[in-house]
C-alpha cells in the first residue's frame, strides 16, 4: 500500500544515480514521498546512488512505479506539477496544498511534451540562454516552497 505524505516528489525516468541519491535523501529530511516512474537509468543498488544518499534510504518511503498512468489511478484526485523550462508559469505562483505532486524529468531531456502543456505545468526562473538547473537543485528549490507554504 502506498501512503499519501505531504508532499510527494515523482522523478520520471531519472537517468543519473548521483541525483536521485541527493533527493531520495532530501525526501527523507523532510518527510516527502519518492516515487520513481518508469525506466531507471541505473540501478538502485548502485554505488553512487546508495553514497550520494548516505544512510538515509532506510527513512525514505520510495516507491517504484511503472509509468504515470499507473500514479494517476493510485491517486485520481491528486493535483500533478510538472516541472519544465518550457512554462512562464512561475512555481512561486502556485498555492500548494498536502497530497501535491512535484513531477520531475531526466536530466538530459526534460519531462515529455504531453506534462509540459498541462496547465499545471510551472518553472524555476532562471537567466535567458541557459538550458537548465541541476535536477537535484530543482527538486530542493521547489520541495522548499512547498515547506514554505504549508509546513514541514
Amino acid at each position: 500500500m502506498i501512503s499519501m505524505a505531504k508532499l510527494n516528489v515523482v522523478l520520471y525516468e531519472p537517468e543519473i544515480p548521483q541525483n536521485t541519491g541527493n533527493i531520495a535523501r532530501l525526501c527523507a529530511c523532510t518527510g516527502a514521498s519518492l516515487y520513481l516512474v518508469g525506466k531507471l537509468g541505473f540501478s538502485l543498488s548502485d554505488k553512487y546512488t546508495k553514497r550520494a544518499g548516505l544512510d538515509y534510504w532506510d527513512s525514505v518511503d520510495i516507491n517504484k512505479i511503472e509509468s504515470m498512468d499507473e500514479l494517476y489511478n493510485k491517486f485520481p484526485n491528486a493535483t500533478f506539477y510538472y516541472l519544465t523550462t518550457k512554462s512562464k508559469k512561475l512555481y512561486t505562483d502556485i498555492k500548494f496544498k498536502d497530497g501535491d505532486f512535484l513531477v520531475f524529468g531526466p536530466e538530459t531531456r526534460g519531462l515529455p511534451q504531453i506534462y509540459v502543456t498541462k496547465e499545471t505545468a510551472i518553472t524555476l526562473p532562471m537567466k535567458e540562454g541557459q538550458r537548465s538547473l541541476n535536477l537535484s537543485n530543482s527538486v530542493a528549490i521547489t520541495v522548499y516552497e512547498v515547506i514554505r507554504q504549508i509546513g514541514l
